[in-house]
């Protein structure tokens, strides 16, 4: 029994920042992400013996995903309220010396994933596992269960939909 459970904490454990990221961005809730990732963790150690292959995030990202949309699906779900001033994620913030860049940065990074969070749940994923997480389209598509074909429709249209919500803004003044 320790042996199975070192090689999972070694293989498993590197990619619990990137289970929690998938978790957060798709419940848009720092609580509900951390039960996604611990039904998850907890899933993927009692399946660790039917993993095939030496790929352990892309495995592992399903199941969070597959948590996500179980917890998702329960009909007494609870709502959280989005964070005061439209918090979202960590800050992107760049850690240069002028301040006022600063500001310009994480006024737009703010601005990211305030878009990023109102992108439906399919592109939002897709996206999120490709820019934030860096998986390739074959994992993505081992990920989210859907052709490669479709991750790549469904992240030139999330790309899409942020470009076309960035100039909209920028045209009417709302930034």
């Amino acid at each position: 029994m320790s042996d199975r459970r070192d090689t999972f904490e070694a293989r498993a454990l590197p990619h619990l920042d990137a289970a929690y990221n998938l978790a957060r961005w798709l419940s848009r809730s720092p609580s509900d992400a951390e039960d996604v990732v611990q039904d998850a963790m907890l899933r993927a150690f009692r399946a660790f013996d039917q993993l095939r292959g030496e790929d352990v995030r892309p495995w592992l990202m399903r199941i969070v995903r597959n948590c996500w949309r179980d917890r998702r699906d329960r009909p007494h779900r609870r709502h959280d309220v989005p964070l005061p001033g439209g918090r979202e994620g960590p800050e992107l913030v760049d850690e240069g010396p002028d301040a006022e860049a600063q500001a310009m940065r994480a006024s737009e990074g703010r601005r990211v994933r305030a878009m990023i969070a109102a992108l439906p749940e399919a592109f939002r994923e897709v996206l999120i596992l490709r820019e934030m997480e860096d998986l390739s389209y074959r994992e993505i598509a081992e990920v989210s269960g859907i052709p490669i074909g479709t991750v790549m429709s469904r992240l030139a249209r999330a790309r899409a939909l942020l470009k076309d919500q960035w100039v909209a803004e920028d045209q009417h003044g709302l930034r």
